[in-house]
């Protein structure tokens, strides 16, 4: 007996084996060898200290999906804005060929012609925008003359509204948290119960913050609404033009050259010789311009280490008099109670980054941060800005994660500005999909079609050995 049924093993591994190949003649060649073909976009992030560069990609045939889309390289352009450009707006442009030159080699040859080209530019730009409408055209005109000279599909130069800012770096925050629609291991989509993150992004000219509410916006021009996968988001958003770091920066060190003859923000030993020319030339410092002096004159200014003093010559940025809402920031600007948690980056990131890695200092709570402000006798802006001016507590500072990065990609506004304008993220939600391509879905069925052959051919073996003594 145990010898027929060792017989019948050939015949059942053959079966499974012939089911195994019948399985695999389905599968296309194409889809078990070759990678998908990818797409790309390209967003230049033309901020008021510096320009970056952003290569995203994504599968070529799953443009309407989420969570698909990632960074595939970066390129910081050496220099500063282009904003800086005012006086030479040639440099501008011509500030972008080494980081353009390695998008063409970043990008496949073949796909060239096929990948958007964006340049957005941010605070740095709406402030000359302000001063010098014809100097901020002449900037925009010089990078386009430039964008245009590559093969890439150029979609335009323009500068972002506070709005946009702010938005475009709350939707990239979620995207790429999967925060919006989610893939579920069975080939579904599904909306996360966690909810949306609050965005708080610190520039080098503006801050903004961004976060979901429930109610309407006491002030309709910070209210934004969003229909994304088919799911309603009504968010608010403000941006803050003049309270990025170097705008704040310009502003104390107006502040320091007008009420004292050193400056307590900096450190003691440390002395520098300012122009005046770019303490004051700026719209942010309009207010604390002399009415006469040379833009040529140099002053020496020296540091003296006073947190107290530094903190107060901060506080005097904030304006907390009055309020025409229920409730507001600072400046007079309504602001809904804070909601959920929050993920800060860009300047948020690397000043906190820089307290805790370089100076080993804990800043988990703001008690911890302010602590930490002391240590280094230097009042720092984010602290100020945090507590009160948004008005985080304990509680809500325990809700926020600074990141520079989710999921290998930069957070900010690129991305979102990018998935925007491709209509990578549709309105209405995605149907019913395999969550996984042809040639892994043919792998399963064909584990799931063993499996059972396998167990039966044991079980089979097992019984006809237990009935006869002389199988062992």
């Amino acid at each position: 007996m145990a010898g027929k049924a060792l017989s019948l093993l050939p015949p059942l591994l053959l079966a499974a084996a012939g089911l195994a190949g019948l399985l695999l003649l389905c599968v296309p060649t194409r889809d078990i060898r070759e990678p998908p073909a990818l797409k790309y976009g390209i967003v230049l992030d033309a901020g008021s200290s510096h320009t970056s560069m952003f290569i995203y990609k994504w599968p070529a045939d799953k443009e309407n999906d989420t969570g698909i889309v990632g960074q595939h390289s970066s390129c910081d352009v050496h220099g500063g804005g282009i904003s800086s450009y005012a006086d030479n707006p040639s440099g501008a442009g011509q500030s972008l060929v080494e980081c353009l030159n390695q998008a063409l080699r970043d990008v496949p040859k073949e796909r060239h012609a096929g990948t958007p080209l964006y340049l957005g530019a941010t605070a740095g730009m709406r402030l000359l925008n302000l001063t010098s409408p014809e100097a901020s055209a002449n900037v925009l005109a010089a990078a386009t003359q430039t964008l245009t000279q590559y093969p890439f599909d150029f979609r335009g130069a323009r500068i972002l509204s506070a709005q946009d800012e702010g938005v475009f770096g709350w939707v990239t925050a979620n995207y790429l948290l999967e925060n919006f629609i989610k893939y579920g291991w069975v080939g579904q989509w599904f909306r996360p119960k966690k909810g949306t993150l609050g965005a708080m992004d610190l520039g080098g000219a503006s801050t903004q913050i961004t976060f979901e509410t429930a109610s309407p916006a006491e002030d309709p021009a910070s209210e934004v609404q969003l229909r994304l996968y088919g799911q309603h988001y009504r968010v608010y958003t403000h941006s803050f033009l003049c309270y990025g770091r170097d705008q704040v920066l310009r502003r104390l060190l107006a502040s320091a050259l007008q009420t004292h003859s050193f400056h307590p923000c900096w450190p003691k030993g440390y002395s520098t010789h300012v122009l005046l020319q770019d303490v004051y030339e700026s719209p942010c410092t309009a207010a604390q311009r002399p009415q006469t002096y040379n833009r040529s004159t140099k002053v020496s200014l020296s540091g003296s280490s006073d947190p107290a003093l530094c903190r107060g010559l901060i506080s005097e940025l904030f304006n907390f008099s009055s309020c025409r809402f229920s409730r507001c920031s600072f400046n007079g600007i309504f602001q809904p109670p804070l909601a959920g948690k929050f993920i800060a980056f860009s300047a948020f990131f690397y000043t906190v980054d820089f307290l805790r890695t370089v100076m080993g200092l804990p800043v988990a709570t703001l008690q911890q941060l302010e602590a930490a402000v002391v240590t280094i006798c230097n009042q720092t802006w984010s602290e100020q800005l945090l507590r009160r001016g948004y008005g985080f507590d304990e509680r809500a500072f325990g809700g926020v994660t600074f990141q520079k990065k989710a999921g290998g990609t930069a957070v900010g506004w690129a991305l979102g500005y990018m998935l925007n304008l491709t209509n990578l993220i549709p309105a209405d939600p995605p149907g019913l999909r395999k969550g996984t391509d042809f040639g892994s879905w043919v792998v399963l069925l064909l584990l799931f079609a063993a499996m059972p052959l396998a167990a039966f051919v044991l079980l089979l073996h097992r019984a006809r050995s237990a009935k006869s003594p002389s199988a062992i």
